[in-house]
């Protein structure tokens, strides 16, 4: 027997006890080893191999994926899905079909998909699959055609596919928009979030939720729900959601963010919102996903497969989706008056432009890279609608060139930070022209009075910046509530240029996953 295990069988000990008292004898003390014994286990009782590996499924509590094969039957594989596990794909083919746990892995071979849903099995053979509950019941599975094309994973001209993604922002940021602004008559159309004006009124809290670069774009969707529609946002972190006791209601949106959309701790907040009777939305991109599936209404990310395990478009495309929610709220609630929602509106115009100016900068970013290689840590720092991409800039470094980085309101520096400031920790301030522009100026000054390096974000044409920073990240100007978009950008170059002339791995950092599909 051979198990392909990703997930924890919660009651592996209790399962472990009963299987040593009957004689079995372990090898390991994993809990996926328990799997393959209780499947070999009932084969011994008389089951053929669906029933054994019925049995089994049945038995594990948890989140988890699972597949068996057996030697017996060599052409058969045998997938299943319990609890709130990672996706299970399954790719149809020509006399030959596929399992993968990510669209982009069997993208070369089919574009012919299922989805397999908590508590379904799947009986995979070269001839067909079969899809049935845990409970025996046949399932007719929906056909999913996904519109990823092969190329789409490949590096092309790029070193890596990280490279490759941050390059190809400009063009998912243009998806991101197309075909949902009409800037004729400055609306915004989001269809799939089924958001009426009824619906808009009613709602009198929002919850983001997300994990790591996801909660971070939600910290920023807060800036931009609140400053435009006025509604009270909370952001919270996935793995946190469930284990608060959140007061949701019928008047509660969920709103979780997913680059995946499989992301376990995610999907667990999606179901205690539900559970509280809470109106469900995702901010996804992998179409046909779990988040995507069990939302009320969602907004698609429009980015294509994203490869790199550090995410890079997938953050600046849901910043976008944010901004324009807020503006579909405001409008339906009438908290903005026509003038200013076709200025908002008239704004999105200008983000793919910016965006694509940032990377004609990368030359420029490399050679700051150079002089940053050898550093052991980093500040960084940033204030209002930017300070959550201090948080972003400062994963970037730590997830690819594993230098440790801190991102902190700038504000907070001498409630206790300040006193890691000296000529061995660099200070990476981000410094547009926005409403805190000011209070960055001094940050800077205080940094370099205590003989911090400082790296500056700033926008083109900062004489005051560029006077007292050691190294500018120039970015253009950008209208304040869409700058982190822009901001974010040469942050994510110079964690890519860092890594490399280090020789990491930049596409696959260690102890790192794609989509982090369990708890």
């Amino acid at each position: 027997m051979v198990v392909v295990h990703n997930g924890i069988v919660e009651n592996f000990l209790e399962l472990k006890d009963e299987l040593t008292s009957e004689g079995i004898v372990f090898n390991s003390d994993t809990d996926t080893e328990t799997i393959v014994h209780l499947a070999e286990n009932h084969k011994a009782s008389g089951a053929g191999f669906e029933e054994a590996a019925r049995r089994t499924f049945n038995q594990i509590e948890g989140a988890n994926v699972v597949l068996l094969m057996s030697i017996e039957e060599p052409d058969k594989i045998i997938a299943a899905r319990i609890g709130n596990a990672g996706g299970v794909v399954l790719g149809i083919g020509e006399n030959e079909n596929y399992l993968a746990s990510d669209i982009p892995a069997i993208l070369e071979h089919t574009r012919k998909v299922i989805f397999l849903e908590s508590r379904q099995m799947a009986v995979v053979t070269r001839d067909g699959i079969r899809i049935e509950t845990l409970d025996g019941q046949v399932v007719q599975p929906e056909i999913h055609t996904i519109s990823f094309d092969a190329v789409s994973a490949e590096k092309g001209e790029y070193r890596h596919f990280m490279q490759k993604e941050i390059h190809e922002q400009v063009r998912a940021l243009t998806d991101t928009l197309a075909g949902r602004i009409d800037f004729k008559e400055g609306r915004i159309r989001l269809p799939e979030l089924k958001l009426t004006p009824e619906l808009a009124k009613r709602i009198q809290r929002i919850y983001i939720t997300a994990c790591g670069t996801a909660a971070y774009a939600g910290m920023v969707g807060k800036y931009l729900i609140e400053k435009i529609a006025r509604i009270p946002v909370e952001v919270v972190i996935g793995s946190e959601f469930r284990y608060s006791d959140p007061i949701v209601d019928e008047n509660t949106v969920v709103l979780a963010i997913s680059q995946s959309g499989e992301t376990a701790d995610t999907l667990a907040a999606m179901e205690e919102g539900r559970r509280k009777g809470g109106i469900l939305w995702s901010i996804v991109n992998a179409i046909g996903s779990q988040a995507m599936r069990i939302a009320d209404g969602y907004i698609a990310m429009q980015t294509g497969p994203e490869i790199g395990v550090a995410s890079t478009k997938a953050f600046t495309a849901p910043l976008v989706d944010q901004y324009m929610l807020a503006i579909l709220l405001a409008n339906m609630r009438g908290a903005i008056d026509e003038k200013t929602r076709r200025e908002l509106v008239a704004d999105l115009r200008l983000v793919p432009d910016l965006a694509g100016r940032v990377m004609d900068t990368e030359a420029e970013i490399e050679k700051v890279a150079h002089t940053l290689k050898d550093i052991r840590g980093c500040l960084y720092l940033g204030r209002g609608i930017n300070m959550p991409i201090a948080y972003e800039g400062a994963l970037k470094l730590k997830e690819i060139s594993y230098i440790h980085a801190e991102g902190y309101p700038a504000g907070e520096m001498k409630h206790g930070p300040i006193a890691l400031i000296d000529e061995e920790m660099p200070v990476l301030c981000l410094a547009p022209k926005d409403p805190w522009h000011e209070k960055m100026i001094s940050q800077i000054q205080q940094a370099k009075a205590r003989g911090g390096t400082v790296i500056a974000v700033a926008t083109e044409g900062d004489e005051l910046v560029k006077g007292m920073a050691d190294h500018v990240l120039w970015i253009p100007e950008a209208p304040w509530m869409l700058s982190p978009v822009v901001t974010v950008l040469p942050l994510q170059m110079l964690a890519y240029h860092i890594a490399t002339i280090r020789g990491l791995d930049v596409d696959q950092p260690r102890n790192l996953a794609k989509s982090v599909t369990v708890e």
